[in-house]
Formats: structure tokens, C-alpha cells, sequence
């Protein structure tokens, strides 16, 4: 057959991760990636189950292989990720899509390589789901899509039961990984030309690793690695937020003065049904202990619009977070049922043209925030580090400043990879624009 592949990724920096890893490991088998998925001999997409929107999309996705398939038996279609970890959806596929020759989970990915060699010399169906995840397969190869940052899983799972969550069915429990194999990761990422890292995790403020190191350990540890510019994480949860945690963004130099913290809703009522477990004013005294230890932290978070119950008041409670708190940008979701959750039994669902009311209210209070911090920008210079082209034109790049502010820049590719200093000239709501200095 012929060896190109093209994969498709729905879903949050994990799933982009697991997509690198398994290009990676298709890379090592002579397979070469196309740009688009018509050409590929081999098409894969790697499914998110956090939102509705993101099932639809997967499903109409796979729909449009269909012809394809017909047309060409040899065609490969392999379908992976959170989706296929629950048994509804993989019955759904095999009912509405027999043609799908590979179906595989979140926990066994480094045997991808072995089901396409059985696919193709069994001419056989493949359906591989393993319930759960068992011991972390280190040394897995990985093909980045940025030359000069890269993806860092530091663990596996979620212990945390959030009621309208799903992830700790597809993902399985909390498993962390070892300290010295992230430090020898992050070791060779260095030397093959990484100045930035993102720390992975669905709570990373959870990690245990060997010898009672935990996530403020760890960062103390990877602040040490020669040659490394920056590090970042993603995600934490707010219970777990410690004092040296946030003593760790007055030490590590290196760590981005920059923090994801979901909140989902301003209402301790909604928060309580939710099982986050803290309240409105435990969360608003943790942002106050940041911009205490860090007063030029920049913030986001997420938020949940029309979780089941929240009334007008709940909702009102949301909107004076967001004006107390005035984060750097928020991500925002209607509540959507995922089978399988505590909250999809909820009797109080809320009509989908209350939560559409509701989200563009608090859409506009989050926009009009961003926009007014971003006009703040507009004379400083800033460090940025280039990604590469903007989506806006073959010379205009772009790049991340330390509280990951993206700015558009005319540049050249010689930049990419580079720490530029950039004079802000501009600003928008969800970016800057500047000039090199």
C-alpha cells in the first residue's frame, strides 16, 4: 500500500499530544503525513468526548470517508481517542460505519503500529479498548508540530468525579509518571532545539510521583534543566492549588508568570453539584494569594453556562466572579448531557434558549474584559517566543509572550524558534499586534 497517513484531532492538548506520538510512531514505519486527508492512504481521527459539539463533528467527519472507502477497499480509516472508550459510541460505529477498519482507546495508543500491521496483513477488522490504562509506557517517539516548544504528559486520568465530566471514564484513573523520565524527556527535548514546555495533565496540580515528589517539586526540578526557557501547564484544578505551588511562580524563573484555572461556575450552589469542592470565596482567595505572590499573572479559565439547576441568581453569581476576578480570556461552553455522568440524570435540565442568553451575556463581559487588558499592551515590549507564519499572511508571524498574549508581527522566517523583543502597537480582543525592535 502506499505509506501517507492524515490525522485528524478533535479535543484539548492531550488528545493533540497522543496525535504527535502516534504520528511519531507512524513516521518510524516508513509511513510519510499528507496535508490533506483525500491523499492519505491511511486516515486516522482521534476523537473528544468532553463535548457534544465535538461527537457531532467526529460523526459527520467520519461520514464523509464513506464514499472513499467504497471506492477503495485498500483505503485505510482507523478512529481513536476518548469516544471510543465508551461502548454506546463504538456500538454506534460498527451499526452506521462497518467500513471503519480500527478502533482503539486512550490507553493503548503505543500498539497502533501493531493493529495497522494486522489491518493490513490479516485483512481483518481491528477493535482494540482497554478499560483502563496499566503501566505508563515510557520511550514512545513523538512528531511535534512546533520546532521550539512541545507537549510534556506528566500523568494520566482524573480521580475527580467532576459530575458533568466524562474524562475519568475515557481516561481512567490518576497514574504519574516517574520524575527522572520527565527530566530525561525534557533533556532530550532541549537538545533537539525546545526552549518551551507545556506540562500535561487533567489536574496536574494532582502529580505523585517517586519518592513523594509532587507538581511543585517537579517544577523546582525541570527550572533546573540547562538550556530551557519556559514552562507551562495545563490544567489545574483550584482544590488542589497549594501555597508552594503559587510560591513556585515567585522561584522558577522559568515558569511563565501565566495560569489556567478552571472555575465553571461563580455559584458555590452550582460548584457544590458539580463536585469541584471549593467555594465561590475559596476560589476568589486563591486569585487573590496569586496576584499577591505575582502581580503581573495573566489568567484564564473555563466556565460552564446552564449546568443543570443554575437559576438567573446562580448565573448572577457567575458574571460578579468574572468582574472580580477580570481573567485574560475564558473558556466558554454551554452544558451539554454526556451519557454516563452523574449530572446527564439531572431532572432540572435548562432550556437551551436560557443557556444561549445566558452565554452570550457572559461572552460579551469576558470579551469587553480581554480587550480592555489587552489595550494595556499597546506601548510595552514584550518577549515573544516565534512560532512561526500567522494565519493572516505568508510575513506575518506570530508568537507567545511570557503570559501567552499572542502577537501578530511582521517577521521572517528566520525568526521561528527565536526570542524577539516586540513593541506592542496594537490591540484586539483575543490578540496583540506589534513590531520587532
Amino acid at each position: 500500500m502506499e505509506k501517507t497517513f492524515h490525522i485528524t484531532t478533535f479535543g484539548c492538548q492531550m488528545n493533540e499530544h497522543d496525535s504527535e506520538i502516534m504520528a511519531g510512531m507512524l513516521l518510524e514505519k516508513g509511513f510519510v503525513p499528507v496535508k490533506e486527508r483525500k491523499d492519505a492512504a491511511v486516515a486516522i481521527i482521534n476523537t473528544c468526548s468532553v463535548r457534544e459539539n465535538a461527537d457531532k463533528r467526529f460523526f459527520g467527519t467520519l461520514g464523509q470517508l464513506k464514499r472513499r472507502k467504497m471506492e477503495n477497499p485498500d483505503f485505510l480509516v482507523c478512529v481513536c481517542g476518548c469516544m471510543m472508550q465508551q461502548q454506546h459510541v463504538i456500538d454506534t460505529i460498527k451499526a452506521k460505519y462497518p467500513w471503519v477498519d480500527i478502533i482503539f482507546g486512550t490507553h493503548n495508543i503505543h500498539r497502533f503500529p501493531e493493529l495497522i500491521d494486522n489491518a493490513l496483513s490479516e485483512k481483518k477488522k481491528q477493535t482494540e479498548i482497554w478499560p483502563d490504562g496499566g503501566e505508563i509506557v515510557e520511550g514512545l517517539p513523538s512528531k511535534r508540530l512546533h520546532q521550539s516548544k512541545a507537549l510534556v504528559n506528566i500523568m494520566f486520568g482524573c480521580n475527580n468525579f467532576c459530575t458533568y465530566c466524562i474524562v475519568p471514564y475515557t481516561r481512567g484513573r490518576e497514574r504519574s509518571r516517574k520524575p527522572q523520565e520527565i527530566l530525561s524527556e525534557v533533556r532530550t527535548l532541549v537538545d533537539d532545539g525546545v526552549r518551551e514546555i507545556m506540562l500535561l495533565g487533567q489536574n496536574v496540580n494532582s502529580y505523585r510521583g517517586e519518592g513523594g515528589i509532587d507538581f511543585a517539586d517537579l517544577l523546582y526540578l525541570l527550572n533546573d534543566v540547562d538550556g530551557l526557557e519556559r514552562i507551562r501547564f495545563m490544567t489545574s484544578h483550584p482544590k488542589d492549588l497549594s501555597d508552594r505551588l503559587i510560591q513556585a511562580f515567585v522561584d522558577c524563573e522559568k515558569l511563565c508568570r501565566n495560569i489556567h484555572l478552571p472555575v465553571q461556575s461563580g455559584s458555590t450552589e452550582i460548584l457544590k453539584k458539580m463536585n469541584r469542592r471549593y467555594t465561590k470565596e475559596a476560589y476568589l482567595n486563591l486569585v487573590e494569594k496569586l496576584r499577591k505572590a505575582v502581580p503581573s499573572i495573566t489568567m484564564s479559565t473555563d466556565i460552564i453556562v446552564g449546568f443543570p439547576g443554575e437559576t438567573e441568581e446562580d448565573f448572577s453569581e457567575t458574571l460578579d466572579l468574572v468582574r472580580k476576578v477580570r481573567y485574560d480570556s475564558a473558556f466558554t461552553f454551554l452544558y451539554s448531557v454526556r451519557k454516563g455522568t452523574p449530572a446527564e440524570k439531572y431532572e432540572d435540565q435548562i432550556p437551551e434558549a436560557v443557556k444561549h442568553e445566558r452565554f452570550n451575556r457572559l461572552v460579551d463581559l469576558v470579551n469587553s474584559i480581554s480587550m480592555e487588558k489587552n489595550a494595556k499592551y499597546v506601548g510595552t515590549v514584550q518577549k515573544v517566543l516565534v512560532e512561526g507564519p500567522a494565519k493572516t499572511g505568508s510575513s506575518i508571524f506570530s508568537g507567545r509572550t511570557d503570559g501567552f498574549k499572542l502577537v501578530n508581527f511582521r517577521g521572517n522566517a528566520d525568526m521561528v524558534g527565536t526570542m524577539a523583543d516586540i513593541r506592542i502597537t496594537g490591540s484586539n480582543t483575543f490578540s496583540l499586534e506589534g513590531e520587532v525592535l
